[in-house]
C-alpha cells in the first residue's frame, strides 16, 4: 500500500512571493494522535494540525466550486453570506471549535477570489478538524473517496480498540486489491494471478481514518485510480443483490453472474473480513467533484449495506468461488531458481520466476528425470526454460501441472549473466536429497 514521501513539494504562492510548501499530492494525513503509519500500522509520533507539515494548496489552482462540493460532503454546513458572491461555511460541531467559518467564493470572476480562497485554504490548514485534512486532500489531487463503517461497541472515552482498527484496515485494503484485481480480469478467484500489477495501482492511494477508530476514507486519484472505484461500485451492488438472492432463495445462481461485474473470492473475504465481528458495516462511494460521476454510475451512490446475517451466504460463494474457478492451460517462461528431489536420479521439483506467459511471480512443476536434467543443465549455463502444462487453482495458481515440453530458452547477455551471477550467489541452489522443504 501507499507509504508516506519524506519530502514535500513546492509550488508558488498566490501572491507571486515565490516557493512555499504545497502538499504532495499522494500521501496519508492522519488524524491528530493517529500514528502516521496510519495505514499499515506502524507506530510513530503523534501528529498535529496537517498545515503544520504541509501548508495550503495554491489557491491559484483552487475551483471555488469544488471546495464548496467537497465541504458539503464532509459535512461543513453552509450559513449564509453574500448572495452571488461569496457562501459563509461552518466545520461539523462548530462550537467545539470556536466558531471557526470560511468564505468561499461563488466563482473566480471577483478580484478578491483568489484572496478568500488563500484564507479560506490556510484556516483549512490549520485546522484541527479531521474533515478539514480530508477536504485539503481532495483539492490536491482529484480523487474518488471509498468509505467504510463498522458499527463496533464502542471502547473507552468512544474509541475502538487498537485490533478492531486493524481489522477495519485489512479489510479495506483486502477490497481495494479486490477492486484492483477485477480491472485486470475477470475471474471467480484470482489467487496469485495479476496480484502484483494490482497492488501497484493502489500505490498512489492516500487514507484517512475517522475519529473513533469506527471508520476508514481511501482517496483514489482518478488518474489512475478511476476504474478501480467504477469496479468496486459495481462489484459491490453485484455482491449485494446475489447475497439478497440467496438468503430468499437458497439458490447461489445470482453470485455466477456477479463475476461478471467484478464479484470473486478475493472480494467476498474482504466483505466478511469488513462484517465479522461488527453488528453491521457499510461502504460508500463519492465522486470527484472536479471530475463528476462515471458514465452507468449513480451521481450519490448510496452506500451498501452488509449485516452478520449475509456471512453465511458470503462465505459460501468465497468457497464456490475457489472450488469452481478452473485451471488454465500455459506456456510459461521462467528462470529456475530452486530444484530438489529425494535421491541422484528420478523425477523432481523446480520453482520456476515466471518471465512470461502468466501473472504470478513464481510457479513450482513436477518434472520426469529427462526434463528435470533438462531444467538444471539451462540453468547452469544461464538460461531459462520454456514450459506448457496447466496452472492449477489449487494452492493459488501457483502450481503447474501436466508439464511437457521442457527446453531451454536463448536470452539477451545482460538476462544471461544476470541469471549467472544468481547461481553464484546461492550454491545451495541443488537439493538432492538435502531435507524435507518443499520448493
Amino acid at each position: 500500500m501507499h507509504r508516506p514521501i519524506d519530502e514535500p513539494g513546492f509550488g508558488e504562492d498566490g501572491a507571486g512571493r515565490g516557493p512555499v510548501p504545497v502538499p504532495p499530492p499522494y500521501r496519508p494525513h492522519p488524524a491528530p494522535g493517529e500514528p502516521p503509519g496510519a495505514w499499515t500500522g506502524m507506530p510513530g509520533p503523534a501528529a498535529g494540525p496537517w498545515a503544520d507539515v504541509h501548508g495550503a494548496p495554491d489557491p491559484g489552482r483552487v475551483d471555488p466550486r469544488v471546495l464548496g462540493a467537497l465541504l458539503a460532503r464532509h459535512g461543513w454546513r453552509r450559513r449564509g453570506g453574500a448572495a452571488g458572491r461569496y457562501s459563509r461555511w461552518t466545520p461539523p460541531g462548530s462550537a467545539a471549535h470556536g466558531g471557526t467559518s470560511l468564505l468561499v467564493p461563488e466563482s473566480r470572476a471577483f478580484p478578491d477570489c483568489e484572496d478568500l480562497l488563500g484564507e479560506a485554504l490556510t484556516a483549512l490548514a490549520r485546522s484541527a478538524t479531521p474533515s478539514a485534512r480530508e477536504v485539503l486532500t481532495g483539492l490536491s489531487v482529484p480523487s474518488d473517496e471509498i468509505r467504510w463503517w463498522r458499527d463496533v461497541p464502542p471502547g473507552p472515552a468512544g474509541t475502538a480498540p487498537w485490533p478492531v482498527q486493524e481489522q477495519l484496515r485489512s479489510a479495506a485494503r483486502q477490497l481495494l486489491v479486490a477492486g484492483a484485481l477485477a480491472v485486470r480480469g475477470r475471474a471467480g478467484y484470482y489467487g496469485a494471478r495479476h496480484r502484483r500489477a494490482a497492488q501497484a495501482s493502489l500505490e498512489t492511494v492516500a487514507v484517512g481514518a475517522a475519529p473513533g477508530g469506527r471508520g476508514l476514507t481511501a482517496f483514489l486519484p482518478v488518474e489512475p485510480g478511476r476504474p478501480i472505484a467504477v469496479r468496486l461500485y459495481h462489484a459491490l451492488h453485484a455482491a449485494r443483490e446475489a447475497t439478497d438472492y440467496q438468503r430468499a432463495t437458497g439458490g447461489m445462481e445470482a453470485f455466477d453472474a456477479a463475476v461478471a461485474a467484478g464479484v470473486s473470492r478475493e472480494l467476498t473475504e474482504a466483505l466478511v473480513a469488513l462484517v465479522r465481528g461488527t453488528e453491521g458495516a457499510r461502504v460508500a462511494l463519492a465522486w470527484a467533484p472536479a471530475a463528476g460521476a462515471p458514465e452507468g454510475c449513480a451521481a450519490r451512490p448510496e452506500p451498501v449495506e452488509f449485516s452478520p446475517g449475509d456471512l453465511p451466504a458470503l462465505r459460501e460463494a468465497s468457497a464456490r468461488y475457489l472450488t469452481d474457478e478452473p485451471s488454465v492451460p500455459v506456456r510459461i517462461t521462467g528462470a529456475v531458481v530452486r530444484m530438489r528431489r529425494s535421491g541422484p536420479r528420478g523425477e523432481g521439483t523446480v520453482r520456476l520466476r515466471v518471465l512470461a506467459g502468466a501473472e504470478v511471480p513464481h510457479v513450482r512443476v513436477a518434472l520426469d528425470e529427462e526434463a528435470y536434467r533438462t531444467a538444471g543443465h539451462a540453468h547452469l549455463v544461464g538460461l531459462p526454460i520454456r514450459v506448457v502444462g496447466r496452472l492449477e487453482s489449487r494452492g493459488g495458481f501457483r502450481r503447474l501441472t501436466d508439464a511437457s515440453g521442457v527446453v531451454p530458452v536463448q536470452v539477451d547477455e545482460t538476462e544471461r549473466d544476470r541469471l549467472m551471477k544468481s547461481l553464484h550467489e546461492n550454491l545451495d541452489f541443488f537439493e538432492e536429497a538435502c531435507g524435507p522443504d518443499e520448493v
